[in-house]
């Protein structure tokens, strides 16, 4: 069963579905965050992720990559009593390293998203190494579901999805990659 199936009408996967999943992301927050939720999804379910989704809002600064990016020893241990989160200590500081990364292509390229832009279009491997080469905690499964979620990868909705429409409207970046369109 694909996500276009199973997500519509459930209270925290159609909603996600509906508005996010494959939509274009140009904000270093919202980049930030993405990134984030994938890496803390590793090993549970993508629910859960959705269910603590505000908790990590909260625990991360909304995502702010300059707050999270200055996040010390106090915050980590902070982060980690913090049960409305995941307390994975490798985890928490992938995304406190990670913010601090995206202050370098904020500062090498102008934006998170001008980085990626930059790499576009890449098959999903070279993708990966690029991911492993620059960010903490960062596989296949987890390159491969931001940059879908992102608007990067194509296949996030099925062209029968009431969705894919709307996603193609917003002229995702693998839209404009050679061979890009899935029509």
């Amino acid at each position: 069963m694909s996500y276009c199936t199973a997500a519509p009408g459930h209270p925290y996967h159609g909603p996600y579905h509906d508005t996010e999943y494959g939509f274009p992301q140009r904000e270093d927050n919202v980049l930030l965050e993405r990134l984030t939720l994938e890496i803390m999804q590793a090993g549970l379910s993508w629910l859960t992720i959705l269910k603590k989704r505000e908790n990590f809002r909260r625990a991360f600064a909304n995502f702010d990559v300059d707050r999270v990016a200055a996040f010390d020893a106090d915050d980590r241990a902070r982060l980690l009593q913090d049960a409305g989160i995941v307390r994975n200590r490798l985890k928490v500081d992938a995304v406190i390293a990670n913010a601090a990364t995206v202050l370098e292509l904020r500062a090498e390229h102008g934006s998170f998203a001008a980085w990626l832009d930059k790499h576009h279009p890449q098959t999903k491997p070279e993708w990966v190494r690029l991911f492993k080469r620059t960010f903490r905690f960062t596989g296949g499964e987890i390159v491969g579901e931001f940059l879908l979620s992102t608007g990067y990868l194509p296949g996030a909705h099925t062209p029968d999805c009431p969705v894919y429409e709307a996603v193609v409207a917003a002229a995702p970046p693998w839209l404009s990659a050679p061979g890009g369109s899935e029509r």
